[in-house]
């Protein structure tokens, strides 16, 4: 299964596409992230979605060939044209490992008195 996929479905004259990319977070832990961007084909995306953490490539690679039946069954198609929109799913990305960064750290120490 690929790391990223490219799916279009036509309706109504409009293009609807979505692209998915599998990605590692950063903490060299071994975990992975499914980030979706959504919207119609040649404007920005309307929507943006990340599934995990998961622990290693081939469980989010599953997961993704699990969403891409699904979108086919809906009429989705894989589409051969380059990803447009890898730039919000990389700042989806940022935003993701800064949250994981936020949190590493994020307790209280009051020793008993």
């Amino acid at each position: 299964m690929p790391r990223s996929l490219c799916l279009t479905r036509q309706c109504l004259g409009l293009i609807t596409r979505i692209e998915c990319v599998v990605l590692p977070l950063a903490g060299e832990k071994g975990l992975w992230t499914l980030i979706c961007a959504a919207g119609m084909s040649g404007a920005q995306p309307s929507a943006i979605k990340a599934q995990g953490p998961f622990y290693g490539p081939l469980v989010a690679e599953g997961v993704l060939a699990e969403i891409a039946e699904n979108l086919a069954v809906q009429g989705y198609s894989e589409c051969s044209e380059l990803p447009i929109w890898r730039l919000h799913i990389q700042a989806e990305l940022r935003r993701l490992n800064g949250e994981r960064c936020r949190h590493l750290g994020n307790y209280q120490f009051q020793p008993e008195s």
